[in-house]
């Protein structure tokens, strides 16, 4: 594998409690297409390769990423891939393909419409099938379980948590696309009900329908059609156990794992980290070792906008958005699946190469 793979065009769609469109994404994405290739100064006809990243179970039928497929166009035919989670990991597999030759340029994405369901039940199925899926432990439910661990340890308060939150929606006032935004009070926050002790709403990512594309291209196509690529230069993924009684729930010793083998985080200067609860940004930094100098989530983060099986990938295309504008030389970007951070990718990208 010679080629240099970079980033060269991202969109979004806004973030939203709930859409009318249809659970195919369709509606979302056909927008978001035109806005990245647009951005990538590419035709449609010249994409190599398609990726995207969806899961049936949220959408609520078999194969419904085949509907999907509608947004691209029946014509010209062309080269598809199709993964059960988020586009994070379609990236992961359009960078091998442009790694390897055997295309110049991808379009990625993914989209998730969360609102058709109830997402706190649907995410019960990424628990194990035999002895926790059947007791329908919801997501949130689970998290706080870990958030319990973390403060019986000592390794962060509830006031921390609440000022993730209050900068998270802090910053999110500068993201037109966000679904929460402005300035809040850490008292105020601290004020507020349990939904799940030690959870409160604030720690929580909101249910959000949305949909992301990010479109990549190798070596000189890169050069030819942008002037500042934002360049993987590392990017990898590790994977936990599903048993969530052999693993350290404290810790998240796969991003840990992923973050070395993507070539560390000497020298970065943002980070946007898939961290659906606040205090699982916390447990991020650490397991990352970011320093107190590293910028986290300039966008907002999943907490004030969390597109199911797009937000990954939107971590990715923001932060390549400070290389392309030039506001950063180096930054990393997270993601994660499955429940309580078992899977984590992460990418790091730079201006220069």
């Amino acid at each position: 594998m010679v080629n240099d793979v970079a980033v060269i065009g991202f969109a979004q769609s806004p973030s939203v409690p709930v859409t009318d469109g249809t659970t195919n994404g369709v509606e979302m994405l056909v927008p978001v297409f035109e806005r990245a290739l647009a951005q990538a100064g590419l035709p449609k006809s010249d994409v190599g390769f398609w990726c995207s990243g969806s899961s049936d179970y949220l959408a609520g039928r078999a194969f419904s990423f085949v509907a999907a497929v509608d947004a691209i166009g029946a014509f010209p035919p062309i080269h598809e891939s199709h993964i059960e989670g988020d586009a994070a990991w379609a990236l992961y597999e359009a960078w091998l393909k442009l790694r390897t030759g055997e295309a110049d340029t991808a379009l990625v994405y993914g989209f998730g419409k969360s609102s058709a369901g109830e997402l706190r039940r649907v995410l019960a199925l990424q628990t194990d099938p035999y002895t926790v899926a059947p007791l329908w432990p919801d997501a949130v439910s689970l998290a706080a379980l870990q958030a319990r661990l973390g403060l019986d340890a000592g390794l962060w308060s509830e006031r921390d948590m609440a000022e993730v939150a209050a900068r998270s929606r802090a910053d999110a006032t500068t993201n037109p696309l966000a679904q929460l935004s402005g300035k809040v009070d850490v008292e105020e926050l601290l004020g507020t009900e349990y939904v799940a002790d030690p959870l409160r709403v604030h720690d929580c990512a909101p249910v959000t329908d949305g949909a992301a594309a990010v479109v990549l291209a190798a070596g000189d196509r890169a050069r030819e059609l942008v002037g500042r690529p934002a360049w993987i230069s590392g990017i990898a993924h590790r994977v936990e156990s599903g048993s969530l009684g052999v693993r350290d729930l404290t810790t998240s010793v796969s991003t840990t794992a992923s973050a070395e083998a993507a070539g560390g985080v000497d020298g970065v200067e943002v980070a946007e980290l898939h961290a659906p609860f606040t205090h699982q940004e916390l447990l991020l930094r650490q397991a990352l070792g970011l320093g107190s100098s590293v910028r986290i989530n300039p966008s907002g983060g999943v907490l004030t906008g969390n597109p199911m099986f797009a937000a990954g990938l939107v971590r990715i295309g923001e932060a390549a958005g400070r290389v392309f504008d030039g506001s950063a030389g180096r930054v990393l970007a997270h993601a994660t699946s499955g429940p309580l951070l078992q899977h984590n990718l992460v990418c790091v990208l730079e201006g220069a190469r």
